[in-house]
């Protein structure tokens, strides 16, 4: 059974620190690219970050480059997103996605499976 399992979530201040992970089993987690979307209330959901299978290339939407960072510990088949200089916008139910195009994939459509999400609330 494939499984996505996001975990890190939670509320912080404005300028504070998160570390979001996301759990990957029941699939080869070395052919896969892993993908990070949020989704505000009332907005569509986006795409944060993504890491090809073989770490070669990420992606960083414009609003968190420069604050974001996504690495891979193939080991233990885990994607992690390092969130810092937290914004109130930030706030979200944050994604992790699995796309077995393994190379950086920014759009939803190239997502095979995903998690449940987690929550991130950033206060002012």
């Amino acid at each position: 059974e494939v499984q996505l399992v996001e975990s890190g979530g939670g509320l912080v201040q404005a300028g504070g620190s998160l570390r979001l992970s996301c759990a990957a089993s029941g699939f080869t987690f070395d052919d896969y690219a892993i993908g990070w979307f949020r989704q505000a209330p009332g907005k569509e959901r986006e795409g944060v970050s993504c890491i090809s299978s073989s770490d070669e290339g990420t992606y960083y939407a414009d609003s968190v480059k420069g604050r974001f960072t996504i690495s891979s510990d193939n080991a233990k088949n885990t994607v992690y997103l390092q969130m810092n200089s937290l914004k109130p916008e930030d706030t979200a139910v944050y994604y992790c996605a699995a796309s077995r195009h393994r190379v950086v994939v920014t759009t939803e459509l190239g997502y095979d499976y995903w998690g449940q999400g987690t929550q991130v609330t950033v206060s002012s």
